[in-house]
């Protein structure tokens, strides 16, 4: 089973590009963040005349999140538990089932948080926390799971080309680190940096600013976290980093989990 994570900053702006990277690289699931677009304003044909089953839980102009896959999707459900309002569509779930069982598949877009301090932080740390109570329910109950998405998380200063830059970003910011070692410490695994441990240079986001492509000033915040009986499943993860360089690109790039089964 091959399942990518892809921001793909709006998908009427990246229509093409993305119909093209479904129809071409063909993941078996699809989990797609900053929709930007309102769920009954999504082209669906873009997905179905692919042959996927489709699932949004979309917002008018900012955010957004979907699920497409190749085999019906089970169970979803579209928000973050723990907050009885929230007007952010950065959260759905669903699950699949492939030959080697089923996956709950949880896809994400966490808050970026800027500016920090500030109640736009406070929001990103309180989200945070949520996810952190989910997977451990996830955990609680056995469910063999795999968050993904954009995590607008910076783990260790080898996932950022200029480290001293963004010291002060809300990305890596000590409580920002220390959300994301809870959350692993749940015994989660990180599956990028699992299969490439301790190499710099691999990114999964440049700025459209500052030829920061051209010189490779990147970020890597797109990650994959398993749990055990899905990590036992893994046998490859990596960033599709040359789709950067097409026309009209997302400033992001798929991240691929292959599983065994």
């Amino acid at each position: 089973m091959r399942i990518a994570t892809f921001n793909v900053n709006g998908i009427k702006a990246r229509y093409q590009t993305v119909s093209d990277w479904l129809r071409e690289d063909a993941p078996d699931v699809a989990v797609l963040q900053e929709i930007k677009s309102l769920d009954d304003a999504f082209p669906r044909e873009m997905a179905e005349d692919a042959g996927y089953e489709l699932h949004t839980h979309g917002q008018k102009g900012f955010n957004g999140v979907a699920l497409l896959s190749k085999t019906p999707l089970e169970d979803v459900t579209r928000g973050l538990p723990g907050e009885e309002v929230d007007d952010q569509a950065r959260y759905i779930e669903g699950t699949v089932i492939g030959e080697g069982g089923a996956v709950r598949i949880c896809g994400l877009y966490l808050p970026n948080g800027n500016p920090a301090p500030g109640p736009k932080y406070d929001y990103k740390l309180a989200w945070m926390a949520r996810l952190e109570a989910r997977a451990r329910e996830l955990l609680a109950a056995e469910e063999p799971f795999l968050m993904c998405g954009d995590y607008n998380v910076l783990p260790e200063d080898i996932d950022v080309a200029r480290p001293e830059v963004m010291a002060t970003d809300a990305l890596m910011l000590p409580p920002t680190r220390a959300a994301w070692r809870r959350l692993v410490n749940l015994g989660l695994t990180e599956a990028f940096r699992v299969r490439h441990p301790g190499q710099p240079g691999h990114y999964s986001y440049w700025d459209y600013q500052a030829g920061a492509w051209d010189r490779n000033h990147g970020l890597r915040i797109d990650h994959f976290l398993l749990s055990p009986a899905v990590a036992d499943r893994m046998t490859a993860c990596t960033i599709q980093s040359e789709l950067r360089g097409r026309e009209k690109p997302s400033d992001h790039v798929p991240v691929w989990l292959t599983l065994d089964g």
